[in-house]
């Protein structure tokens, strides 16, 4: 049996991710306006260059009401949650200093271990492993990564080898060489 994904009107709307669970493979949005839960499936957030998303994260999506409820037909754009600044003890504060940083990088995650709290990416053309904390990585606005998966960095020089500050979908590093 198909579901009936035209069960309803379209609407754009801006809220908060409530929580979102990478292994189940979905989560739940509270709208701004109110309203009942709005599902948001691991699909359509792939379909926007991102495995998860942090809980408490803001985020624009196109929602359909279906016979199921309000579902998450398209991710717009996502932002960190409010509050996440500081980078957790260890990460020196002069590491975490946007202008030592360089620009976006395209990258491909080697392994990431949400439970220790940190993983590892390859930069394109590059030899060296990027270290990524959980910390950068809620900042930017993600829960967890996958092994393989695209992103992109912005990365430091710090004294144990190079570090990420910023990570992004992989569709930053499309407009990014854009902007110099």
């Amino acid at each position: 049996m198909t579901e009936d994904n035209d069960s309803g009107a379209r609407e754009t709307l801006r809220g908060q991710v409530k929580w979102f669970d990478a292994t189940k493979g979905f989560g739940f949005v509270v709208a701004d306006q109110g309203g009942p839960d709005i599902l948001l499936h691991a699909n359509v957030l792939r379909n926007f260059g991102q495995s998860s998303v942090a809980d408490g994260a803001g985020i624009e999506l196109v929602a359909q009401s279906t016979k199921r409820g309000m579902q998450a037909v398209e991710v717009l754009s996502i932002e960190p949650p409010e509050g996440s600044v500081m980078p957790a003890e260890g990460l020196a504060e002069e590491i975490v200093d946007l202008d030592d940083a360089g620009p976006m990088e395209p990258a491909r995650v080697k392994w990431f271990d949400k439970g220790k709290g940190f993983g590892f990416a390859n930069v394109f053309g590059k030899p060296e492993d990027v270290f990524i904390h959980i910390e950068v990585l809620r900042r930017s606005g993600f829960a967890d990564l996958q092994p393989g998966e695209a992103v992109t960095l912005r990365v430091v020089d710090g004294a144990r080898g190079r570090m990420a500050v910023i990570v992004a979908a992989w569709d930053a590093a499309l407009g990014a060489g854009d902007t110099e």
